[in-house]
């Protein structure tokens, strides 16, 4: 079952540069503007966000390949994703016992 899950893990990491070939953003990544012309207004919760900084800012730090960082970026992301389930997975082995 591991296995499957890191190869799926792995496709989908490979498949990241794709988003480079389309003009349209990044599901999710819209500009607040973007969401009052959708629903007609904007959620507050997205209103109050406007002030979160990203850990990568447009998935680079300066100049650059582009595929490279956002392969780095996507590698980033999925490290710190892995990392939080395993850790939430330990803590609740150890309430559970």
């Amino acid at each position: 079952m591991k296995r499957r899950i890191f190869l799926i893990l792995g496709v989908f990491t490979l498949l990241v540069p794709f988003g480079l070939l389309t003009s349209s953003p990044a599901w999710g990544e819209w500009e607040n503007e973007y969401y009052t012309k959708i629903l007609g207004y904007l959620p507050k919760g997205i209103a109050d966000a406007n002030g979160i900084k990203p850990l990568i800012p447009d998935y680079s730090y300066g100049e650059g390949n582009e595929i490279l960082w956002y392969y780095l970026s996507a590698f980033i992301g999925i490290t710190l994703i892995f990392l939080s389930l395993f850790i939430l997975s330990k803590i609740g082995k150890k309430n559970a016992n």
